[in-house]
C-alpha cells in the first residue's frame, strides 16, 4: 500500500475510496469571537457531517475528543498519549491505518490532528488539501449516510442509521499504539527561554492586526509574544487560501518562511491563540523541509492569561 502524502489531493483519495486500511476523519469544529468581548465559542461540525460527507468517514470532535477536558490548563490542550490511542481506537485508527483529514473551516483543525498523530507518533496521516470545499467543487462523490458514526467521545452509543434506514455498524476495532514525540511540542518554559535566543524563531500564525494587538481582544491580552515573527496561517494572504482552502503551492511557502527567517533558526516554534493554526504552520513547514518544529500547545490562550511580557504594534 502506497504512503498518504503530506498534503492529499482529492483525486489520489477518490482513487482509494473504500481501501480496507483507509481511515477517512472530518475533523470540522467552528471557532468564533464575540465581536464585542472577544469571548471564544467552539461548535461541533457534526451537524454538517451529518448532512453531508466524503463517503466513509467519521466526524471526530477534536475540542472533546482530541483535547483534554478535565480541568485543561488552556483551551484544546492536547490530551495524554494514553486518552489519545483510546480515542484513536474508537474512530477505528489503528497501528496499520493510513488516515486522510479534512475539515470544512480552512484546514486549522484537520492540520491539528494530523500534528497530533505525528506528536503521538503516528506518521500515515496527511490532510486533504482544499478539505470539504475542494472535494465537493470536484463533482466527487458525497454521502448523506451516518454508518459508523459511533461517536469516539461517547463509545456506548449505538451506531446512527443510514440514510436507507439500514442497520450500521461502527469503526472496525483498532490497536493505536502511541510513541509519543515531545519535542514536537513546547511549553510556556521553552517559549519564554526562546524569546532572547537568536537561534530559536518565534512564529506567529495569526491575522497581521491580532499580531499587532490592534484588532479584537481574543486571548486575554492584545498583541504578540516577544521577538515573535508573524507568518499568518489564516486570513488574507495567508499560507492557505482562504477561498479554495488548499496550501500556497511550495516554492511560494518556502519563499514566506525564508522571509521570516524560517531557515536560519534552529528552532521554530509557532503559535497562534489555541494552537490550531499554528499547525497548519507546522504542517506547511514540514512542507517545505524545516525539521526542527514545535507548536506551542498554550499559545496565547495560556501566555495571554499569564503576566508574561507581550508586545503590540
Amino acid at each position: 500500500m502506497d504512503d498518504v502524502p503530506t498534503l492529499v489531493e482529492p483525486d489520489w483519495l477518490a482513487d482509494r475510496l473504500g481501501e480496507p486500511e483507509l481511515r477517512l476523519l472530518d475533523c470540522t469544529a467552528h471557532l468564533s469571537f464575540h465581536p464585542e468581548t472577544g469571548a471564544r465559542r467552539t461548535d461541533s461540525g457534526r451537524p454538517g457531517w451529518e448532512r453531508a460527507h466524503v463517503p466513509g468517514s467519521v466526524h471526530v470532535d477534536v475540542p472533546t475528543t482530541l483535547s483534554t477536558t478535565e480541568g485543561p490548563a488552556y483551551p484544546y490542550q492536547a490530551p495524554t498519549a494514553e486518552a489519545f490511542a483510546a480515542a484513536m481506537e474508537r474512530l477505528g485508527v489503528g497501528d496499520d491505518s493510513r488516515v486522510v483529514l479534512y475539515d470544512s473551516a480552512g484546514g486549522g483543525w484537520a492540520a491539528r490532528v494530523w500534528w497530533l498523530l505525528r506528536v503521538f507518533g503516528f506518521e500515515r496521516a496527511g490532510v486533504l488539501d482544499g478539505g470539504w470545499i475542494g472535494w465537493v467543487e470536484g463533482g466527487r462523490p458525497v454521502s448523506t449516510a451516518a454508518g459508523g458514526s459511533r461517536s469516539a467521545a461517547d463509545p456506548g452509543s449505538e451506531p446512527a442509521a443510514a440514510a436507507d434506514g439500514a442497520a450500521t455498524n461502527g469503526p472496525e476495532p483498532a490497536t493505536f499504539t502511541p510513541d509519543p514525540r515531545p519535542e514536537l511540542f513546547a511549553d510556556r518554559a521553552e517559549v519564554r527561554a526562546s524569546v532572547d535566543d537568536e537561534d530559536r524563531l518565534l512564529l506567529n500564525a495569526l491575522r497581521p492586526v491580532d499580531f499587532a494587538g490592534t484588532g479584537l481582544v481574543k486571548y486575554g491580552r492584545p498583541g504578540r509574544i516577544p521577538s515573535s515573527v508573524n507568518l499568518p496561517a489564516v486570513g488574507e494572504d495567508a499560507i492557505v487560501d482562504p477561498e479554495s482552502h488548499r496550501y500556497l503551492p511550495v516554492p511560494e511557502l518556502r519563499r514566506r518562511f525564508a522571509d521570516v527567517g524560517a531557515f536560519d533558526c534552529d528552532r521554530l516554534i509557532a503559535y497562534c491563540g489555541g494552537a490550531i493554526a499554528a499547525s497548519k504552520i507546522g504542517l506547511a513547514a514540514t512542507l517545505v523541509g524545516i525539521d526542527d518544529v514545535a507548536v506551542y500547545d498554550g499559545s496565547l490562550a495560556e501566555w495571554g492569561a499569564s503576566s508574561l511580557p507581550m508586545e503590540t504594534g
